[in-house]
């Protein structure tokens, strides 16, 4: 995703000279050729995250479009009170993006799970938080969020669902694969898991409907009501802590829209710190939130 972020990143550079990006010396792989075709538009603010967020923050008050670029949890909760007070307080045009969502850094322990990042960006008046599935609905959205002023947060997983290109994808906007009385309502990579339960489970002669999110700010309750439509059973799954993210999300449209399923299920993590590490499946499956446990908790 990384990769498809930095090609849609690359074409909007070449149209607008204002488009700047300012990463935490990381990256490096990636960002070479953006940094040699546009050395007047790549800064590397160094291992200083919150420098780093306030000179987005300075130019994007100039006039610039800012984004600032690190893995995993380095470019939102280290620098929690620049993006708070420097951007977000101030409207400001800068795109916060995170390599690494949910356990892509499972390998390097908890300091690098982001697993609560988007209920805390999304707490933040004026932030908009984006989270795509795969590779070309990154560089998609990508083009799009240009198009919208303001603090936006990009949050970029390692794993991808593996879901075809679809030309009409637009940011806010639910999608919907198969139907039935069951309903799983996934966002980013992890939809990878949910689509594969769908499949056990239709081996199984249950129908499911699996719902995707590309964004948890900005979310109308209207179409994403009508995508769940009448379920008997709401399953939320994230790469992410369970309080404040899809699944909060999720249940406080249902009961504002009057929407009332028999069952309701939230998973991911449940308000806990790993203490294991491992590679982004291992973790998911140890802390429930596979197509496996996907599976057992459709089966009720």
């Amino acid at each position: 995703m990384r990769d498809a972020f930095i090609r849609a990143l690359t074409a909007l550079a070449e149209k607008n000279p204002k488009v700047v990006l300012i990463t935490g010396d990381l990256g490096f792989g990636v960002l070479t050729d953006f940094a040699q075709r546009f050395p007047d538009q790549f800064i590397n603010a160094g291992v200083a995250e919150q420098n780093m967020t306030a000179i987005a923050c300075g130019m994007a008050l100039e006039g610039y479009s800012a984004y600032t670029y690190s893995i995993a949890n380095f470019p939102t909760l280290r620098c929690l009170e620049q993006i708070r007070n420097d951007v977000c307080y101030h409207d400001a045009d800068v795109t916060v993006v995170a390599v690494g969502g949910g356990f892509s850094y499972g390998q390097l322990g908890m300091s690098h799970f982001a697993t609560e990042d988007m209920a805390i960006m999304g707490a933040l008046p004026n932030m908009e938080v984006i989270v795509p599935a795969d590779p070309w609905e990154a560089e998609a959205l990508t083009h799009q969020m240009a198009t919208r002023r303001g603090p936006k947060y990009l949050r970029i997983d390692k794993g991808a669902a593996g879901l075809a290109p679809e030309p009409d994808v637009a940011l806010g906007k639910p999608r919907v694969y198969g139907d039935g009385d069951l309903v799983i309502v996934a966002i980013g990579g992890i939809v990878k898991e949910a689509l594969s339960a769908q499949q056990t489970l239709k081996g199984q002669g249950v129908a499911a409907r699996v719902v995707v999110l590309n964004a948890l700010k900005p979310l109308d309750p209207a179409p994403l009501l009508a995508a769940i439509g009448p379920a008997s059973t709401v399953i939320t799954l994230e790469e992410h802590n369970t309080r404040g993210g899809l699944g909060t999300l999720v249940a406080d449209a249902m009961m504002t829209g009057g929407l009332r399923p028999d069952r309701f299920v939230k998973l991911g993590l449940q308000d806990c710190y790993p203490s294991q590490v491992g590679d982004q499946d291992f973790l998911r499956n140890a802390y429930g939130m596979s197509a496996a446990h996907v599976v057992k908790a459709a089966l009720g």
